[in-house]
């Protein structure tokens, strides 16, 4: 008879309306160090639902969890000390947990790869400026050729593929995720929990190159358009966002595909972009209110599959930075589903 793992045991438990069993169980292992205790009530302290939200609380769990050996806690608290979760950002030591683990876990190896490419400072920023070809003034526009390498955009790729969700948004009345109307790609999303060194790395890219803080940034989506699918025309600004979504930028992952072009109906520029361009746009004004002039649409696939990756960008850092930018920041899944890749 297969015996079930304490993580499996717990959520049993918290299946059946016993949760306080469920966190006794999970509280008496970890004590004794048990990984996948560990591993599960730092998920559960990142969600805030049956425990109180407790980002230092979650990210030393995850380290003694990546410490007594589980993969996906070495892989989270990674994230957390690059991207500064839950405690002082530490580029040295996330970097480190990558030279120990890449033996063992092939993701870490090719984050190794990756970041010996990269130019980079000893913090993790972009060692170079990035200067973009103005396409457009009003809205503003720029092109910034080969922003990600080849590689980079395969990384990405292969990080999304097993998680691809058709795209959803969160619906304020309803408090819960809802099939977005005017946009049917699929989308994988990078939160906190999987904003690994290197994908990190590629956020201060995008920050450097848009002249932000990192910490300005929403979690980096990749979305995947098949044939026939779009993004009808819309606004990225929301109307009455105290911290408004002021810039867009793109990442075209691919170009072996037809049609999909970014199109800015108020003007008619049309930008096809090449493997690894990054297209930055302007979606507010001054004030902070939408630009009607920043209206676009992602045009219909013909033929192919089109991957972007997307970050938007907000005038300023969260207020709480715990609470990051909205509900798509909280963990809806069962986070060690959204993680694991083997």
């Amino acid at each position: 008879m297969q015996i079930s793992s304490p993580g499996q045991q717990a959520r049993a438990l918290v299946a059946g309306g016993r949760a306080s069993e469920a966190l006794l169980l999970l509280d008496r292992l970890a004590a004794g160090g048990d990984a996948e205790a560990l591993f599960v009530l730092a998920l559960w302290t990142v969600e805030g639902r049956l425990l109180a939200r407790d980002l230092p609380r979650a990210r030393e769990l995850f380290r003694r969890a990546g410490e007594r050996g589980h993969q996906d806690g070495a892989r989270v608290y990674s994230a957390f000390l690059a991207n500064g979760t839950g405690g002082p950002a530490g580029w040295e030591e996330a970097t480190g947990i990558l030279e120990q683990w890449c033996e063992r876990d092939p993701i870490a190896a090719r984050q190794r790869a990756l970041l010996a490419a990269m130019d980079l400072t000893a913090q993790g920023d972009p060692a170079r400026s990035f200067e973009g070809e103005v396409l457009s003034e009003a809205p503003y526009v720029a092109r910034f050729p080969g922003l990600f390498s080849a590689e980079e955009c395969r990384f990405l790729i292969e990080l999304a593929e097993p998680r691809f969700r058709p795209a959803a948004i969160f619906h304020e009345g309803k408090q819960r995720f809802v099939e977005d109307p005017i946009r049917n790609s699929d989308a994988a999303g990078f939160t906190l929990l999987l904003e690994a060194p290197a994908i990190h790395a590629l956020n201060r890219r995008i920050a450097a190159a848009s002249r932000t803080s990192v910490a300005q940034g929403e979690p980096l989506q990749v979305l995947r358009y098949g044939v026939g699918q779009q993004y009808r025309r819309h606004l990225d600004a929301i109307a009455g966002l105290a911290n408004q979504r002021h810039l867009t930028m793109i990442v075209y992952l691919n170009d072996d595909y037809k049609g999909g072009e970014t199109l800015f109906t108020a003007t008619g520029l049309a930008v096809r972009g090449r493997l690894g361009d990054g297209l930055l746009f302007r979606n507010a004004l001054p004030d902070g209110s939408p630009d009607a002039a920043s209206q676009h649409a992602g045009c219909p696939v013909e033929h192919g599959t089109k991957l972007i990756a997307s970050r938007w960008i907000r005038q300023r850092p969260p207020d709480h930075a715990d609470q990051g930018f909205g509900p798509h920041e909280a963990v809806r899944k069962p986070a060690s589903e959204a993680i694991r890749r083997d």
